[in-house]
């Protein structure tokens, strides 16, 4: 019974993530400015949603947010390879599943030294996941092996490979720092309870 609450997607989870895809556009708009605001919260949304109401809807944000930042603001990679995307996709609900699965949420909840030390362990071990599938797919294969030898992009091979792979750690790491702030803010609150 419980399990059937967690997974449910009704109206308040729909809502939910409407209220996260919409920081998610928000941040969006700055990505051009830097990968550093941009990416951080969007990670911190994708967690956000796994402790606050359930993985699908992790899932919905992990896939739906490569696609609206590719129509907002696509970098020239992305744009030059649009295959990238669905490994983006990918490396986000990869996130949310380690998330899901080695997360204890409620552990979580009175914070102590070793609360804190278990969330910084499986937030490395989540963004590394998600970093080295993204490294190993996009930065190490698809666009050494798609990038045109004649395009100009071949220049900043460099800094591409580690915008989908060093960057990644860095960015999902900052979103967890995000998410732990914002965790201790409402967890005395009743904004995140869920309703039977």
């Amino acid at each position: 019974m419980k399990e059937t609450k967690k997974s449910k997607f009704g109206t308040r989870e729909i809502a939910f993530t409407a209220m996260l895809l919409a920081v998610c556009l928000v941040s969006q708009v700055f990505k051009n400015l830097s990968v550093y605001i941009t990416g951080p919260v969007i990670n911190a949304c994708i967690v956000l949603a796994v402790f606050a109401v359930n993985l699908p809807c992790a899932l919905c944000l992990s896939i739906i947010t490569p696609v609206t930042a590719y129509l907002i603001s696509a970098a020239p990679i992305m744009t030059a390879i649009p295959g990238i995307i669905p490994l983006i996709m990918v490396g986000n609900c990869i996130l949310a599943i380690c998330v899901f699965l080695l997360f204890k949420k409620y552990a979580y909840e009175k914070a102590s030294t070793k609360t804190t030390i278990l969330y910084v362990i499986t937030a490395a071990v989540s963004s590394a996941a998600k970093a080295a599938f993204m490294g190993l797919t996009i930065s190490l294969w698809v666009i050494p092996t798609f990038l045109p030898t004649e395009s100009p992009l071949r220049k900043k091979l460099d800094v591409f490979q580690s915008m989908f792979s060093v960057t990644q750690l860095f960015t999902a790491l900052i979103g967890f720092a995000y998410v732990y702030v914002i965790w201790a803010a409402v967890k005395h609150t009743h904004i995140l309870d869920k309703q039977d």
